[in-house]
């Protein structure tokens, strides 16, 4: 394996936190006796360039420093190839790490595993969610939690998750269920009314929700969640129990575990690990093995989780 690593770096990413961390992260490797690179990219579409170009170039890891955006842009890059790709977790939502069991906002310690996992050959091969040439990690949203993130990313004012919750607000003023045709595997299509419908290779989004909290990203199947249509109210009940993942047994609550599902709805918009997909219709598969990751591999009957490592 070289001895070149590629840094990937997102220095907006989490309030300018991406800024910070590359430098403790980089210090890490290096104290390992890595060599390395940094790659920045004057946009993301530059970035993504980039990024190829050190995947195709034989680079021995791809390290991403940011959030889940900068994750979901660097598996487009590093899946079904043989790069693993590491996580210096530095965003808003981190949820791609806390399903690894990495540490958050912690550059230098994250920095020293990743280079440890790479120096003792300690790389996971862990599940994708693919949906056309798209690759995502955590969890593809739609409804009324893609419809939240739509308003969010329409307004100017004000920045940072504030912005979002003020669009939560919006939209519950506008509430109302969602007519959605949805086929699971290659079973009919069927009509349902439902609040949102998500779709995880990894358990939580926004930040530590644990909206399918039951997801393996080893196991080859999404876990599928369907809040049905419901009231305002029960909405209001429901949605908290999601950071603790106990809303899964809520009656309007209901599961699944599939290898692809189809959903079409109108006027939604797809996203996943916090970015745009676009509009439905829009069909994932869920791809076994598709990347390789630096990450420590669970006890035996334990999942991966977020550790508090905060």
């Amino acid at each position: 394996m070289t001895s070149e690593i590629t840094l990937f770096v997102n220095p907006t990413a989490g309030r300018g936190r991406g800024a910070h961390a590359a430098q403790p992260a980089a210090s890490a490797f290096r104290a390992a006796g890595f060599s390395v690179r940094t790659v920045l990219g004057e946009d993301a579409d530059d970035a993504l360039r980039r990024a190829r170009e050190a995947v195709q170039g034989g680079t021995g890891a791809l390290i991403t420093v940011g959030g889940d955006g900068m994750v979901n842009l660097a598996l487009q890059a590093v899946a079904g190839t043989r790069t693993p790709l590491g996580v210096v977790a530095a965003g808003t939502g981190n949820d791609f790490a806390r399903a690894l069991g990495l540490p958050i906002r912690d550059p230098a310690r994250a920095g020293k595993l990743a280079a440890q996992a790479l120096k003792g050959a300690h790389i996971r091969d862990i599940d994708l969610g693919r949906v056309g040439d798209r690759w995502f990690a955590t969890v593809l949203a739609s409804g009324f939690d893609s419809k939240v993130n739509d308003r969010g990313n329409r307004m100017r004012w004000p920045g940072g998750r504030f912005k979002y919750d003020l669009a939560m607000l919006a939209e519950l003023a506008a509430f109302g269920p969602v007519s959605y045709k949805i086929t699971l595997d290659d079973g009919e299509t069927r009509e349902i009314e439902a609040t949102l419908i998500a779709v995880g290779n990894t358990s939580s989004y926004g930040g530590g929700m644990r909206i399918c909290a039951d997801a393996d990203p080893t196991d080859g199947l999404f876990d599928v969640t369907v809040v049905g249509g419901c009231s305002r109210t029960t909405l209001l009940k429901v949605f908290p129990q999601v950071y603790k993942g106990t809303h899964l047994t809520h009656p309007v609550v209901t599961t699944h575990r599939v290898a692809s599902i189809t959903l079409a709805a109108d006027g939604v918009t797809g996203y996943a690990d916090g970015e745009r997909l676009g509009p439905l219709p829009l069909t994932a598969e869920c791809v076994r093995a598709a990347v390789r990751v630096l990450a420590p591999v669970p006890a035996p009957g334990r999942k991966a989780v977020d550790t508090g490592l905060q």
